[in-house]
C-alpha cells in the first residue's frame, strides 16, 4: 500500500527570520489568515481540496510568520509516525553498511524515515546475542522495527507486541514465529561453495564459523557439512571467528599451523574470509587460489577488488531490502502478520579459489 508523501516545505519557509522567537503554531496561522486550522493543514497537504488562491495566501502568511508544519505531529494524528526503527550491532561488517545505505534510500523513496538504534555488543565483539535497548525502542512511536542481523529476545518480542510494533528480522530467522524474516538462501549457498571447493580437488577442508548462536552461521555450516557428507568426504576442520576480523585472523593462524593444514577454508562471511586471506597470503606466504583456496559469503563490494579477488556467495542486498520495505508496507497497512522471505544468491567465482576441474566435479 503506497504511503502518502511527507509535506514539502514552501521555498519561502527555508529560513527562520527570528530563530529565538517562540514557535508559530497552526492556530496562529489560522487566526492570521482568518481560516480554520484544518484549512491551514490542507494548504500544506499536496492534492487536498483547497482553492489555489486560498492555498497560496495561507502559505504566504505562514512563510511571513515563520511557520513550519510538523510532519511527525500530523502523521501521528493519522495513527502513524512514518518512522521505521532499525537495530544494528555490527557496522564493521560491510554487508550491513551496504544494507543500511540501501534501506535508507528505499525508505526515503517510500516517504518513510529511518531511526537507528545501536545494539549492545556481546563480549566477543560480535553482534549476535545483542539487541537494541527496549526502553530506547519503545520511547519512540515507530511503525516497525527492523533488526539487522541482531538477536530477538523473547522479552523484546513481547514488549514490541504489547506496544503494537511489528518486527522484521533481516539476515536472521527465529523459531518462535514472532517476527517476519528476510534472509538469503544460506543452505543452498553453502552447498554450492562446498561443491565448488570439492570440484577444485581439495581434500582438507575447514569451516571458519561465526558466532554459534547465529541462525545464518548455523544454516551455512549445516549446508556445508551436509554436502561434504553426501559426497563421502570427511567432516571439515573447524574454528570460530565470531564474524570479527581480528578473531578470524587468530582462528586462521590456528588452522594454518596444524600438521594437517587445510587446503581450503570456507568462511561464514566475507569479513572473516578477508581476514583469512590476509593471514594466509602475508603471514604464511601461501599462494591463495593455488596452494590454498578461501571462500566467503555475502559478496560485499570489497570482495571484487583486485587485491582480494575473493570467491563469495552473494547475499542479494538490494532484493532483500526491497522485500523488507514490502513487508513494512504490509505491516503498516494490515497489522501484525509473520512471513519468511528467502532471496536466492549467486556464487561469484574469483581468484581466491582454484578453478573447478570438470573431471572431478560431481555437481550439487
Amino acid at each position: 500500500m503506497p504511503c502518502k508523501p511527507f509535506t514539502r516545505y514552501h521555498p519561502a519557509m527555508a529560513r527562520d527570520p527570528n530563530p529565538s522567537a517562540p514557535a508559530v503554531s497552526v492556530h496562529d496561522v489560522a487566526r492570521a489568515a482568518g481560516v480554520s486550522q484544518s484549512a491551514v493543514s490542507r494548504a500544506f497537504t499536496p492534492g487536498s481540496s483547497l482553492s489555489p488562491d486560498k492555498r497560496d495566501r495561507i502559505i504566504a502568511i505562514a512563510a511571513q510568520m515563520g511557520y513550519r508544519p510538523n510532519p511527525l505531529a500530523r502523521s501521528l494524528l493519522r495513527g502513524k509516525s512514518n518512522i521505521i526503527g532499525v537495530g544494528v550491532g555490527d557496522l564493521a561488517n560491510p554487508f550491513f553498511v551496504q544494507t543500511l545505505q540501501l534501506l535508507s534510500e528505499a525508505l526515503e523513496t517510500a516517504n518513510l524515515r529511518l531511526m537507528l538504534f545501536p545494539a549492545h555488543r556481546s563480549e566477543d565483539g560480535g553482534s549476535s546475542g545483542a539487541e537494541p535497548s527496549i526502553q530506547e525502542v519503545l520511547h519512540y512511536r515507530i511503525d516497525a522495527l527492523v533488526l539487522l542481523s541482531v538477536s530477538l529476545s523473547s522479552k523484546l518480542a513481547e514488549e514490541c507486541r504489547r506496544a503494537q510494533v511489528p518486527i522484521i528480522l533481516y539476515n536472521r530467522t527465529t523459531g518462535q514465529h514472532d517476527a517476519s524474516c528476510v534472509v538469503g538462501d544460506n543452505t543452498t549457498g553453502a552447498r554450492t561453495i562446498a561443491a565448488h571447493l570439492l570440484g577444485g580437488g581439495h581434500q582438507r577442508l575447514a569451516f571458519l564459523a561465526g558466532t554459534p548462536e547465529s541462525s545464518t552461521n548455523a544454516q551455512r555450516e549445516a549446508g556445508f557439512n551436509a554436502y561434504l557428507a553426501e559426497q563421502g568426504h570427511a567432516a571439515p576442520l573447524r574454528e570460530e571467528g565470531h564474524f570479527s576480523f581480528d578473531a578470524s585472523m587468530a582462528a586462521t593462524r590456528r588452522l594454518l599451523v596444524r600438521a594437517d593444514r587445510p587446503d581450503a577454508i570456507f568462511c561464514a562471511n566475507d569479513t572473516m574470509a578477508l581476514a583469512a586471506l590476509t593471514v594466509a597470503r602475508h603471514e604464511f606466504g601461501l599462494d591463495v587460489g593455488r596452494e590454498i583456496s578461501i571462500a566467503g559469503y555475502d559478496d560485499v563490494p570489497m570482495a571484487s577488488w583486485p587485491s582480494f579477488a575473493l570467491t563469495s556467495y552473494s547475499q542479494p542486498a538490494r532484493p532483500m531490502v526491497d522485500e523488507t520495505v514490502r513487508l513494512i508496507h504490509a505491516l503498516r497497512a494490515h497489522g501484525e502478520s509473520h512471513e519468511e522471505v528467502t532471496c536466492p544468491g549467486t556464487l561469484m567465482v574469483r581468484g581466491s579459489t582454484r578453478p573447478v576441474d570438470m573431471a572431478r566435479f560431481k555437481g550439487s
